[in-house]
C-alpha cells in the first residue's frame, strides 16, 4: 500500500519533534514557496534567500520541541524565517546605520500610481531600496512589527526606525513616478 500523498501538517510536526529526517524533509518541502516567498522579501536575491530559508529550516528543526500546537504553525515559522534574515542583515544594517539621519526628506508624492503595479512590480522596486530602509518596510508594513519592535530587533533608535521607513516610501514614491512617467 502507498503512503498518502498529502500528509496532515500536525502529523508531519509530530514526526518531526520525534526526530524523523524524512518527516524533516517534507516539512521543508511542504513550507518551501512559503519559506522563500518571505526571504525573498527581506534578502538582495535568490541565493540570499535561500540561505536564510535553510537557516531558518535549521532552527526550526533544532526547536521544533519548543512549539506548542495551539499557534498556528505557520506564523511560528515566519517569524523565525523573519528573524534569521534579520540576523543575516544586522551585520550589513551595521554600516548604513551610521548614516546621517538628521536630514530625511518629507513625505509627498502621488499615492495613485501604485495601482497600476503588480506585486512583482513592487517587489522588484523594493530591491532599490537601501538594505536597512527595505528591511524596516517589510517589517513595518508588511509584517506588521511597531516601531518600537523594529528598534528592539535592530537595535536602533524608534525614531530612526520612524525615518528609515519615511525614506523607503519616498524612495518608492520617486521610483514609480519615473516608472509610470517612462511607461505612461
Amino acid at each position: 500500500m502507498r503512503p498518502p500523498q498529502r500528509i496532515a501538517e500536525e502529523e508531519l510536526i509530530r514526526q518531526c519533534k520525534s526526530g524523523s529526517l524524512k518527516y524533516q524533509e517534507l516539512l521543508y518541502k511542504h513550507f518551501y514557496g512559503y519559506a522563500m516567498g518571505i526571504g525573498l522579501r527581506y534578502s538582495l536575491n535568490r541565493d540570499d534567500a535561500l540561505e536564510v530559508v535553510n537557516d531558518a529550516f535549521i532552527k526550526v528543526f533544532n526547536s521544533i520541541g519548543s512549539y506548542h500546537v495551539e499557534k498556528p504553525f505557520k506564523a511560528w515559522l515566519r517569524t523565525i524565517i523573519v528573524n534569521t534574515a534579520i540576523d543575516r542583515r544586522r551585520k550589513d544594517l551595521k554600516f548604513q546605520l551610521n548614516i546621517e539621519l538628521d536630514n530625511a526628506a518629507p513625505v509627498s508624492g502621488n499615492a495613485n500610481a501604485i495601482d497600476n503595479l503588480n506585486l512583482q512590480d513592487i517587489l522588484n522596486l523594493m530591491k532599490e531600496l537601501p538594505v536597512i530602509q527595505l528591511t524596516i518596510f517589510n517589517l513595518y508594513e508588511i509584517d506588521g512589527y511597531n516601531h518600537d519592535e523594529i528598534a528592539i530587533m535592530l537595535n536602533i533608535p524608534s525614531s530612526s526606525s520612524r525615518v528609515y521607513l519615511s525614506r523607503a516610501k519616498e524612495k518608492l514614491r520617486k521610483i514609480i513616478r519615473t516608472e509610470t512617467q517612462s511607461h505612461g
